[in-house]
């Protein structure tokens, strides 16, 4: 079984930054796309940023110009680095990776925990 970590989050002020990390640990073949979403409060979960093996990325308008996203594959690791953090950045972020347990077996997803992003004006 795969299980993704979490970590980075935590309260900043508009216009600070954070740097959200995930990592991929336990056994497994392979790990596609990663991607980070979110989730406000009675929000629904949106995609924020995705990012595939080959490092293509792809990110919502909502962020675009502030948000990286990146990856180790090496550490089998993605990270977000969010500047310019509004207060409309709050929200529970996710992590989210698509594995391959076996070189013959269907890709699955796997979500993290989530970890918690509060932006204070």
């Amino acid at each position: 079984q795969v299980q993704l970590v979490e970590s980075g989050g935590g309260s900043v002020q508009a216009g600070g930054s954070l740097r959200l990390s995930c990592a991929a640990s336990g056994s497994f073949f392979s790990i596609g796309v990663m991607d980070w979403y979110r989730q406000a409060p009675g929000k629904q979960r949106e995609v924020v940023a995705h990012i595939t093996s080959g490092g293509s990325t792809n990110y919502a308008d909502s962020v675009k110009g502030r948000f990286t996203i990146s990856r180790d594959n090496a550490r089998n690791t993605a990270y977000l680095q969010m500047n310019s953090l509004k207060p409309e950045d709050t929200a529970v972020y996710y992590c989210r990776a698509v594995v391959q347990s076996r070189v013959s077996a269907p890709p699955y997803d796997r979500w993290g925990q989530g970890t918690q992003v509060t932006v204070s004006s």
